[in-house]
């Protein structure tokens, strides 16, 4: 099987941008909402999930080289999965953030 080096792996690098801004809108957000809600700490949370999606941005770029690499080189092996493990405990943090903020704001009003 030969290697089409512009279909597959642009696709997944394309894919990762979109989760890494996706964490960073997550993040922005988080900026506007939680400081009302929870203080300084949701300033500190909004600012760790920023600075998440900055390093999944780095990583996915830095994953997406080497898999290019080990593909034009010929080898079978490509790089393993210890990001997308990171990236779905990212997520599901974000996703727990998330719904504690809007259960503070339910019970506060």
């Amino acid at each position: 099987m030969t290697f089409d080096p512009g279909l597959q792996p642009e696709r997944t690098a394309l894919a990762w941008n979109r989760t890494s801004l996706s964490l960073a809108v997550a993040g922005v957000a988080g900026l506007k909402v939680l400081p009302g809600l929870v203080g300084v700490v949701g300033v500190v949370l909004a600012v760790l999930v920023l600075g998440a999606a900055g390093l999944l941005g780095v990583a996915a770029h830095r994953r997406s080289a080497a898999a290019v690499a080990a593909l034009l080189a010929g080898q079978p092996r490509l790089p393993d999965g210890r990001l997308p493990a990171a990236v779905a405990v990212a997520v599901s943090g974000v996703a727990g953030v998330a719904i504690a903020a809007v259960l503070v704001m339910a019970v506060s009003r």
